[in-house]
């Protein structure tokens, strides 16, 4: 495909070929109907019996059969020719506009696609100082549209091709072949279950045109946001969407709430009697309201209204919203960097009280800070390339009650990140990245748990950080080797010190939990930092009883060499740690 084909293409002739299909099979269901009136009908109410008719009436059926099978190949014709045109018009929009701009900007671009312009800043055809990098612009979206429109190309001309294949050689009279023909386009329109394989989510994007890409994230912004296997940049787009959609839908709800009924329906003897309606009232506000300032944060901090700007529409590196919804406490994961094209992507489960309010707001400082240490910790010869994800997939345990004493959380969130890191493997371009799993506190039994699935999961080191166990006895159990476990654990941290349920629960527990978990135990399996568990321990601040659970990551800066650590791991010197010996 070139600038010029591509620019004079009468694409008016697929709509025409498209209506003269649509006629076709319209008139071609009436003749089907006819002959189900003037034959099958007519045949079926007559008293004719025997061999002979026994035979006419099995043909007569598989004919019915193959008219339908007929029919449905026909129409399947129609949508292949519409999704032509659609992709073809979309490139041909996208081509003119990009040569628009280019004459706005006083670029010359070629019939091969080169771009010139007149450096002479006395010249009245002068391009400006910005020329060069308006040309880079304008050059990479006519290439985009010249390989859009060679998308649409390859797979009209496969599909029409497969179609007419079927009707010269009569398999598209078959019933089976119709089906599996339908059911290949309509998968071109339906988005993908939950849950389904990455890499077959990401070969059903690419197998879409850019135009129906767009179509998706503009009619299913809430399923392509939240699918493991499409790419980072589609999911920030449809996440933006659906972000706006969420925060709609939360103040129609408060609104349709109405006023708070009478909190009291009077007092006995002196002490208030609590409305009923009042209580019931209260709790779908409040649910509402929290799910909303979560929501409203982090479009505040996508907008650029915290700490600077950061994550704003101008921020550097980008802030990418790869997952928003509203399911049990809410889901939302940010990016600091586009993980599909860096070289180096870490991803943080967070742990006990996190939300999605924290999400927008220090939280998304805490996957920043972990950016930053990772870009200053590149070697000398190495051109600095992160993505920091700050991950809360799962509904992480609350102060409020115990859930953060069991593991049904964390096996249930283990289960979605390890998809979602099979879904970054899957849409990463180019060689595959260097991939840090991180855990901080109850966040590291999510990351132990996302290893046990089969295939094990998609990352090269693991980060554990304040961790009260993972749910299995030794580092060489996660996967990715016992050298590359890296462990932190504060000597006054209260959540990696804590003791096991079989110390609480008297000497019986205790022997059977030595006997069947040998090593220093913690509250899920063996302690991390033990030398029993054979991880790598790293260097960080004794720190204090209040703080030194938060402070991993420099939130109180007083972490000591933890975060600086961190860094040499996710940038892929994790044999330049700052090493601690195991307790």
């Amino acid at each position: 495909m070139d600038i010029k084909t591509l620019h004079d293409a009468d694409i008016i002739g697929i709509s025409t070929a498209k209506s003269a299909f649509d006629t076709l099979a319209t008139a071609f269901g009436q003749h089907i109907e006819s002959w189900q009136h003037d034959v099958v009908d007519r045949l079926g109410h007559s008293e004719w019996t025997g061999t002979a008719a026994g035979h006419a009436n099995t043909r007569i059926s598989n004919l019915g059969t193959e008219l339908q099978s007929a029919k449905q190949e026909l129409g399947l014709v129609s949508r292949a020719l519409q999704d032509a045109y659609d992709g073809f018009a979309a490139a041909q929009a996208h081509l003119i506009s990009a040569l628009d701009d280019a004459k706005t900007h006083k670029l010359t671009v070629a019939a091969d696609g080169g771009i010139t312009w007149d450096k002479d800043p006395n010249s009245p055809n002068f391009a400006g100082n910005d020329a060069e990098n308006q040309a880079k612009q304008i050059q990479a979206r006519i290439t985009a549209a010249l390989n859009e429109a060679d998308h649409a190309d390859q797979t009209i001309n496969t599909r029409l091709g497969h179609l007419a294949t079927n009707a010269s050689n009569g398999t598209g009279l078959d019933s089976a072949t119709a089906k599996a023909d339908t059911d290949a386009a309509n998968a071109l329109e339906q988005v993908p279950a939950a849950g389904t394989d990455p890499n077959s989510v990401k070969a059903w994007w690419n197998g879409l045109t850019d135009e129906q890409q767009h179509r998706m994230i503009l009619n299913h912004p809430d399923q392509i946001g939240n699918l493991d296997g499409i790419p980072a940049a589609a999911r920030n787009d449809a996440n933006r969407t659906n972000l706006k959609n969420l925060i709609q839908d939360r103040n129609r709800q408060l609104n349709d709430l109405g006023p708070a009924p009478k909190q009291y329906l009077g007092y006995v003897k002196g002490e208030p009697v609590t409305n009923p309606e009042y209580e019931k009232w209260k709790a779908k506000h409040d649910a509402l309201k929290e799910k909303l300032d979560g929501f409203q944060s982090i479009q505040d901090r996508l907008d650029g209204k915290k700490d600077g700007g950061l994550g704003g529409p101008n921020s550097d590196p980008p802030l990418l919203l790869l997952g928003i919804g509203d399911q049990g406490q809410g889901r939302a994961i940010v990016s600091w960097g586009d993980p599909d094209k860096a070289r180096n992507v870490s991803s943080l489960v967070p742990g006990l009280n996190s939300t999605m309010a924290g999400v927008g707001g220090g939280d998304a400082m805490t996957a920043k800070r972990i950016y930053d240490s990772a870009v200053s910790s590149a070697g000398k010869n190495e051109t600095p390339s992160v993505a920091s994800v700050f991950w809360l997939g799962y509904d992480a345990p609350q102060l409020d009650g115990d859930s953060v004493a069991a593991k049904d959380r964390a096996v249930a969130g283990g289960a979605d990140y390890n998809k979602f890191l099979a879904g970054l493997r899957a849409t990463h371009e180019g060689a595959p990245a260097h991939m840090t799993a991180q855990g901080h506190s109850y966040g590291s039994l999510v990351v132990g748990q996302a290893t046990q699935h089969p295939g094990g999961l998609a990352a090269d080191d693991i980060i554990l950080v304040g961790s009260p166990g993972v749910g299995v006895d030794k580092a060489s159990q996660l996967g990715v080797g016992a050298d590359h476990v890296y462990v932190g654990a504060a000597k006054n941290d209260p959540v990696a010190n804590a003791p096991s349920p079989g110390m609480l629960g008297g000497l019986g527990e205790l022997i059977y939990e030595q006997i069947n978990h040998p090593g220093k135990q913690a509250w899920f399996g063996t302690d991390p930092a033990s030398e029993d568990f054979g991880g790598q321990r790293f260097s960080v601040a004794d720190g204090t009883i209040t703080d030194s659970h938060d402070d991993y990551f420099g939130k109180h800066g007083a972490g000591g060499d933890s975060l600086p650590n961190i860094g040499k791991i996710v940038s892929g010197h994790g044999n330049a740690i700052t090493r601690q010996d195991p307790r």
